[in-house]
């Protein structure tokens, strides 16, 4: 008798993920969500400057929150000297009619004194310690 020898033709079996297909896994995810009403001109304004830069809406409104500067409300502080500031101001008003009644070179002095605490006020206001908090 003669002996036949069974081939196996079958593949052995690897323990390999399965390939789903579709678009590859991103590295970021966004999954957060921000819900801003906008009336029809804002968000007209926001898709054209969008589409100028050829960028996608949700893009661009990312690269410009990202790029956005913001000055932060006045402190108590800041609002102080704001508020001097107006009085000063006041005071100068007046020393200023005082000064067309009774003489200039008397309320002369008096406004200097007062334009240097204007101006010292002013400087704090431009200065950098107020920026970026």
């Amino acid at each position: 008798m003669m002996e036949t020898e069974i081939k196996d033709t079958a593949k052995p079996i690897i323990n390999r993920p399965k390939h789903k297909g579709g678009a590859p896994k991103k590295r970021i995810k966004r999954e957060q969500h921000i819900m801003v009403r906008l009336t029809a001109t804002e968000r007209f304004l926001i898709e054209t400057k969008a589409q100028e830069a050829g960028m996608r809406t949700s893009n661009w409104f990312r690269a410009a929150a990202k790029g956005a500067k913001v000055i932060p409300l006045l402190k108590p502080e800041d609002r102080r000297i704001l508020h001097m500031l107006a009085g000063l101001a006041n005071n100068f008003n007046q020393l200023t009619k005082l000064a067309h009644v009774g003489g200039l070179f008397r309320i002369a002095r008096k406004c200097d004194e007062l334009l240097n605490e204007i101006d010292d006020a002013l400087k704090y206001f431009n200065s950098d310690d107020r920026q970026d908090t």
